[in-house]
């Protein structure tokens, strides 16, 4: 999405979860659309000419065993059924079979996206290992770890972007700085969702919430010394919202109600006439990257290195 509000023309994608590719054909409509596991793209012959130097080939592989949530390194090299196309993967080497692809397919650039996490403790290693990869298959690549708050979207989420570029093409480092002013919640805010049921255990702790609280894990850990409910979120009109994960769970501070759907959509920053059609909306933005985010940074990479 953040691509085709930059201007960009888009040619085709590989997508292992049917729901995701429905809702993706209907809103973009590829030309060559792959549904499947990538490493079975990459075993594909007679691919499409046009699929072939590129001027971006994206790719994010999913990234929820490098979050700093959790005992993540426990989880490093182990096969799991993600929600993904429930399909048993071990996510950390989905990076390597995207490079696969890269190698494959030569694109002049390449852009993945990927947790904060990665850049921090163990994972650093990790990182080592995808930029030699990446060099090996003859791309010199660029870490940036930016903040969607500061690219004119409504939410404090920090992400890092490997950006690749070509080594034949001689193209000079990328530059990227975003200074845009910050979108509290009461700038878009409208509606709300549902209202919290009075008898609830969330109702009883969200009529204790002080001023310094920012989630009902605050709460919880005053009032009943537990550590629990952190990823239960009050969202304050006078604040940028944290980051939208798919699984978090976004409350009002000024009235017992969840935040409503279309707050949900402008926070993740896409179209307010995006079809989702029957998947949850908090769990695909939540899972994805913000398309005004995207779209910040590829129009630089079209001015940097392509407008000439």
């Amino acid at each position: 999405m953040g691509y085709k509000l930059a201007g960009y023309d888009l040619l085709g994608n590989c997508e292992i979860d049917p729901q995701m590719m429905k809702i993706y054909r209907k809103n973009h409509n590829p030309k060559y659309p792959f549904l499947m596991d990538i490493r079975d793209f990459n075993k594909m012959e007679n691919l499409p000419d046009e699929l072939f130097d590129l001027d971006i080939f994206d790719g994010s592989p999913p990234c929820s065993v490098f979050s700093i949530a959790g005992n993540r390194e426990k989880a490093w090299g182990k096969e799991k059924a993600f929600r993904e196309g429930q399909a048993k993967q071990s996510l950390d080497d989905l990076f390597f079979h995207y490079l696969d692809a890269v190698e494959r397919l030569r694109p002049k650039i390449f852009v993945a996206e990927n947790v904060k996490g990665m850049v921090s403790g163990n994972a650093k290693g990790y990182v080592k290992l995808v930029i030699e990869r990446a060099k090996e298959i003859g791309y010199d690549v660029q870490l940036f770890l930016l903040n969607a708050a500061t690219m004119g979207v409504p939410q404090r989420r920090e992400r890092v972007f490997f950006i690749g570029r070509r080594k034949d093409l001689n193209l000079l480092p990328l530059k990227l700085s975003f200074n845009e002013p910050p979108i509290v919640y009461k700038e878009f805010r409208s509606g709300h969702g549902a209202r919290l049921k009075e008898t609830s255990k969330l109702y009883k702790r969200w009529v204790k919430r002080r001023p310094s609280d920012n989630n009902v894990g605050d709460i919880t850990k005053r009032i009943e010394g537990k550590e629990s409910n952190f990823n239960t979120i009050l969202v304050k009109n006078s604040l940028v919202p944290p980051t939208l994960a798919s699984g978090s769970v976004f409350v009002r501070y000024d009235e017992p109600y969840y935040i409503s759907e279309r707050d949900i959509i402008l926070m993740q920053s896409f179209p307010l006439d995006y079809d989702f059609m029957d998947a949850s909306v908090q769990y695909v933005c939540g899972m994805s990257v913000p398309p005004v985010m995207m779209k910040k940074i590829s129009e630089q990479i079209y001015k940097q290195w392509f407008e000439k």
